[in-house]
């Protein structure tokens, strides 16, 4: 399967699809398709991993994308302006992604539910209780806030992170928090009170912002709907002058 990711902050990732070839996708990710491509929605894995992606925040149902007649052409984007990655899927190992992470694969991927594993990572974490587990074998795309940066862990070597700027790892790379040393720099440092550690051996995936810092960073410009109480409180107080 041929593929391209184009474009810079708004990426969009098109695959080249032969017949017999299938591909699945987040429902309501496709952007445009060639006329020879059919879709069809499936609950993949049965009604129990469909009930496990409602958990994780996602539709039932997965849309997939087989071509007839020939070559097929199908575009996906994500959600937010943000970028999109490929992960090389191998038998025996897997990963570890944001619950929202996942964006399209080929057939032989299986994306299920994980979970954390550390009380403390589920409530200080920031990536949440549920993830997105990609096993089995093949190519995934996987689509995040910001740009990424990517690291490969030597055995026992840690990575600290802001809590929520962790996109994906390797399932041989440990994931855990650890509270921020000092009273001063908990409170006004500015980084919180929790960071995420990673430690080695594996590959992660940083983001440079996660959607929860771009949501605050636009909160006070967003516009903000009066109380029908004040409205009428100030057209009183117009007829009365």
């Amino acid at each position: 399967m041929e593929y391209n990711v184009s474009g810079d902050n708004l990426q969009l990732v098109t695959l080249q699809i032969q017949p017999g070839e299938k591909v699945f996708a987040e429902a309501g990710s496709m952007v445009y398709m060639s006329g020879n491509v059919n879709m069809e929605a499936k609950m993949r894995g049965g009604l129990l991993k469909g009930i496990g992606r409602k958990f994780m925040g996602e539709t039932i149902f997965l849309t997939e994308f087989t071509s007839a007649g020939g070559q097929g052409m199908v575009s996906f984007g994500g959600t937010a302006p943000g970028t999109i990655k490929d992960l090389d899927i191998k038998s025996g190992n897997h990963w570890m992604v944001q619950k929202d992470a996942f964006l399209v694969a080929e057939d032989e991927v299986e994306m299920s539910v994980g979970f954390q594993k550390k009380l403390g990572s589920i409530f200080f974490g920031g990536e949440g209780f549920i993830l997105q587990k990609l096993a089995g074998e093949g190519k995934v795309f996987i689509h995040a806030c910001g740009d990424f940066v990517e690291f490969t862990l030597e055995p026992d070597q840690v990575l600290k992170v802001d809590t929520g700027s962790v996109v994906g790892w390797e399932d041989t790379v440990q994931f855990d928090i650890e509270r921020v040393k000092g009273i001063k720099t908990m409170f006004f440092g500015g980084e919180g009170i929790f960071l995420t550690t990673l430690k080695g051996p594996g590959k992660v995936i940083i983001q440079s912002m996660n959607l929860s810092n771009l949501a605050s960073a636009l909160a006070p410009f967003m516009p903000r709907q009066n109380t029908s109480g004040s409205s009428g409180g100030l057209v009183g107080t117009l007829i009365r002058s």
